[in-house]
């Protein structure tokens, strides 16, 4: 690990932005928020590196035990990891090709192709699952409660993009 800087860089680009530019409270903020976000990228890769997962491959597992027939459409997927069609084949294909999952019929549309967890893709993102717990997903350094303010925080934003109507 390196050493850390003797200095918040962020703090410092705030003040210089403040002094040359004008408020920098959400260029302080977006910048936070995109260190913090390389942070726990870099966090989880490395607890799902071991298990030959990626954090979108996980997701993909996740949502898969979390459907009640442990399957669902690809459009369904790619709605609910809210993924362009393209990627959610590649997450896809590479699932499959790792055994995790598999490709099947839908029972009664022949137009719709079912992505359907198999018993190692469940065992895979339970022993996963272990792994990211046991980082906290990366995100160290609050408390339960901040975490929770944290969660509210961010879900505005993303409400306030579109991601939901709710």
């Amino acid at each position: 690990m390196k050493r850390p800087l003797p200095f918040d860089p962020i703090a410092r680009a705030a003040q210089l932005w403040e002094d040359r530019t004008g408020p920098a409270t959400t260029m302080a903020a977006a910048t936070g928020v995109m260190r913090v976000q390389q942070i726990i990228q870099s966090a989880v890769d490395g607890a799902l590196k071991p298990h030959g997962l990626t954090f979108a491959r996980y997701e993909a597992l996740v949502l898969l035990t979390f459907a009640r027939r442990s399957s669902l459409p690809m459009r369904v997927m790619g709605e609910r990891l809210q993924l362009h069609p393209t990627s959610v084949t590649n997450i896809v294909d590479r699932l499959e090709k790792d055994g995790l999952v598999k490709r099947v019929p839908h029972p009664t549309d022949r137009r719709t192709t079912l992505v359907e967890i198999t018993d190692d893709g469940r065992q895979r993102r339970e022993d996963a699952t272990k792994a990211v717990t046991a980082i906290d997903f990366g995100l160290v350094g609050l408390t339960q409660k901040q975490t929770e303010q944290l969660t509210e925080l961010l879900t505005k934003v993303r409400k306030a993009a579109g991601d939901f109507d709710e």
